[in-house]
């Protein structure tokens, strides 16, 4: 009896034994399950966070509507305009704890990401000579400014405190564009010959803009111009992009005033041609078209390709046309890029957005007026 009384005592320990090594097992995954979890959910990117440089620029609205999706964070809206402040504050539901009265006090509160200009482009420079001292990166809305005096102060000042400047277009997001890119990369064009891109609408006051927009849209100075600004700048960036980022020899453009009565101080369509060493480009701008319009159209030796829109891409050689499928951008808008940007994940000398590009930008379109006021070819 003695022998089985040990016996089950012994059992018994035994028992407790494993349960206590089973326990402590289930311990350890779970801690280490809860571990991971904490890890993993700090390496998970945080939405951008984001300083607002003005409200005039109506492409402000884009970027109010990813902040309601919680796509990005912004922290704080510099605005001087208090009639434009209390509208958006009632459109968008935003707190008055978000504004401030000038740029410096914002940033003297907060400290984003990046900051966001959405003010006349005359006055980026002003945004990026704020945010740079500081250490922070900024993205304007296009084009980078308005001369080439602005844009080499700009970069002076990025070179010296090392941030980040970059140049929103819509167009950078389309998926037919990259997908022009990429092929032409490929070899599938061969040498590229000719690029005649349009860009446009029927008139910024035709399609509602808002009165503060259209205040500076329309103003020489602030501006720069008008459609040859506007919308000649899509096709220059563009352009360059696909020159592997490289200036053209020349420029040559005409101007317009179609519509006079409307657009009086700034010109509303025009013409700009861009000589490559073996390559020519063709860009149409203008406040006059029947509709809106963003495309691009690539000839090369072998093959041509034509991006329609946003997503559909056109394909001809020889002796076949057809439509290419659908592609895949890596980006869908800037707020995902910039995210990218952060993380080391896009930095790219010859990018859509880059400082690089658009400083080649301004020439084009600072070429493009001298020549639309003299008559002549302006050699780069």
């Amino acid at each position: 009896m003695r022998g089985m009384k040990n016996l089950d005592e012994e059992s018994y320990f035994c028992d407790m034994k494993r349960i206590y090594q089973f326990i402590r097992q289930v311990s350890l995954e779970l801690l280490s399950t809860f571990i991971f979890s904490i890890v993993s959910f700090s390496l998970v990117a945080q939405p951008l966070r984001v300083g607002v440089a003005g409200l005039s620029h109506d492409h402000i609205r884009g970027l109010l509507h990813q902040f309601q999706e919680g796509e990005v964070v912004i922290l704080g809206i510099a605005e001087s305009n208090q009639d434009l402040v209390q509208e958006y504050k009632k459109n968008y539901h935003l707190p008055d704890s978000l504004f401030y009265h000038n740029l410096s006090a914002m940033l003297e509160k907060i400290k984003p990401d990046f900051v966001l200009a959405y003010n006349p482009i005359a006055d980026h420079l002003a945004v990026v000579e704020a945010c740079a001292p500081k250490g922070i990166s900024v993205m304007v809305e296009k084009p980078l400014a308005t001369t080439n005096q602005q844009a080499e102060k700009m970069k002076e000042l990025v070179n010296k405190y090392h941030i980040k400047l970059l140049t929103n277009y819509e167009t950078t997001w389309y998926p037919s564009n990259q997908q022009v890119f990429d092929l032409a990369g490929e070899g599938r064009l061969g040498s590229i010959r000719k690029m005649v891109i349009h860009s446009g609408h029927q008139g910024p006051k035709e399609i509602g803009c808002s009165p503060y927009f259209l205040s500076w849209l329309t103003d020489s100075v602030k501006n720069g111009g008008g459609a040859v600004m506007d919308f000649g700048c899509y096709g220059a960036n563009l352009m360059t992009w696909m020159m592997q980022g490289k200036a053209p020899v020349s420029v040559m453009a005409v101007t317009r005033h179609i519509k006079p009565g409307i657009y009086s101080k700034v010109d509303d369509d025009a013409t700009i041609i861009l000589e490559y060493p073996s390559a020519t480009g063709i860009i149409e701008a203008s406040w006059n078209w029947p509709f809106g319009i963003k495309d691009m159209e690539v000839f090369g030796e072998k093959s041509y390709l034509h991006a329609l829109n946003s997503t559909d891409v056109e394909g001809r050689d020889t002796t076949n046309y057809k439509k290419l499928p659908a592609y895949q951008s890596k980006y869908k808008d800037n707020i995902a890029y910039l995210r990218a940007v952060i993380d080391g994940k896009a930095n790219s000398t010859n990018d859509l957005s880059s400082l690089e590009n658009n400083l080649i930008v301004v020439r084009i379109l600072s070429a493009a007026r001298e020549s639309a006021r003299t008559g002549k070819k302006i050699v780069l």
